[in-house]
């Protein structure tokens, strides 16, 4: 933009400050015309462009979330701005000018978001109106200058087709996910950070049989089932004072009382699951859940963590697990590509406070899957056969 542009815009920028009100497109453009300034119909657009991503959205990083290849932008100083792309992290030639100026991009975000950042408050996780997840530090919790990290969800369906063509599922594994759906398995998707548990609880869901509700409870909306009957709630942050939370474990219960053919936690990771398996366990078949895990085999010690977070006992925890889980669908990231690398069954031997998995259906990158130790489990529960 040039010199004469970047005036242009300070002085719509002064004309909307003073009027109070939502900055919109509409004010955005009399603003730019109570200017008197002649322009182009392009410069125009430019000016109006750069004002709503300064105004509404991520300013300079706005692009950056734009650009569909990119997943993550990080801030880490006022000239160190890195995008991820096909799981790369790469540096950009953005500058957002000094240390303060990252500070009030963090602070405005935050509050877009309906979330608090100062000093008394120097940590953040937001949702942004498009989508965009938030986390943002400010010092001197974070060292020198403020740290911003933007994760973009993209709201694009896919189909278990598409799945199949990027890989993420090999052939064949696309008819088990399918067949554990439509016999209203109750699903543990497990995986680390940018796996796409979430990409694929949604996929897998848009096959559940458009007659049944389903009831999404998330930290804030995820999940975007292709599916004509979803009902979604989310959970509510205390005020100031402190006052005024809801919890995940609250919307579990409430979900219950929703008549829900299908109750979704869109991520578990604290005492609510205790909640999620007591729903799993009082006859609402078909439920999901996702919980962050470096591979199957872990998920059993990340259940007994989180149940301890509930004050549930090991025995406990695991008597429900085994109960109310009836596959376990893991997914690991390598390179940038994502792929469902395991299915597996849940073990446990009664009376034991040892819970357990047992691969049924192995995928690793670059092969074919083949089925496992616990396939036979796997195959009754889903109508195969032995």
């Amino acid at each position: 933009m040039s010199g004469n542009d970047g005036s242009l815009v300070a002085a719509v920028r002064e004309r909307l400050a003073q009027e109070s009100g939502p900055v919109t497109p509409d004010r955005v453009a009399a603003a730019l015309r109570d200017t008197g300034a002649v322009v182009g119909s392009a410069a125009a657009d430019q000016v109006a462009e750069v004002l709503r991503a300064e105004l509404l959205g991520a300013g300079p990083l706005q692009p950056l979330l734009d650009d569909p290849e990119v997943t993550d932008v990080v801030v880490n100083g006022p000239r160190q701005v890195w995008v991820e792309r096909a799981g790369v992290l790469q540096p950009t030639e953005v500058d957002l000018g000094d240390a303060a100026a990252v500070r009030m991009l963090a602070v405005r975000l935050a509050a877009t978001g309906g979330q608090r950042l100062d000093d008394a408050r120097p940590t953040v996780d937001a949702r942004l109106p498009d989508g965009t997840r938030l986390h943002a530090v400010l010092p001197p919790v974070a060292d020198g200058c403020t740290l911003l990290s933007l994760r973009v969800v993209r709201h694009r369906p896919f189909t278990l087709a598409d799945l199949v063509a990027g890989q993420t599922l090999a052939p064949g594994v696309d008819q088990v996910v399918e067949a554990l759906i439509h016999a209203r398995a109750n699903l543990l998707i497990s995986g680390a950070t940018g796996t796409g548990k979430t990409t694929l609880l949604s996929t897998l869901l848009s096959l559940a049989d458009p007659a049944e509700r389903i009831v999404c409870i998330e930290e804030s909306g995820e999940l975007h089932p292709q599916h004509p009957h979803v009902v979604r709630l989310l959970v509510r942050r205390a005020n100031v004072e402190g006052a005024g939370a809801i919890t995940l474990e609250d919307l579990v219960r409430e979900s219950l009382r929703m008549r829900p053919d299908r109750v979704v936690l869109g991520e578990c990771r604290g005492p609510e699951v205790r909640e999620v398996l007591g729903a799993l366990n009082t006859g609402h078949d078909g439920g999901c859940t996702t919980v962050h895990a470096n591979t199957a085999e872990d998920v059993p010690a990340r259940l007994a963590a989180l149940g301890a977070l509930a004050g549930m006992s090991p025995h406990a925890l695991a008597t429900q697990a085994a109960s109310a889980l009836h596959a376990v669908i893991h997914l690991r990231r390598e390179h940038g590509r994502r792929r469902v690398t395991e299915i597996a069954v849940v073990t446990h031997e009664p009376g034991s406070p040892v819970l357990g998995v047992q691969t049924a259906v192995l995928s690793p990158f670059g092969a074919e899957a083949t089925v496992g130790p616990g396939w036979a489990r796997l195959a009754e529960r889903i109508g195969w056969g032995g």
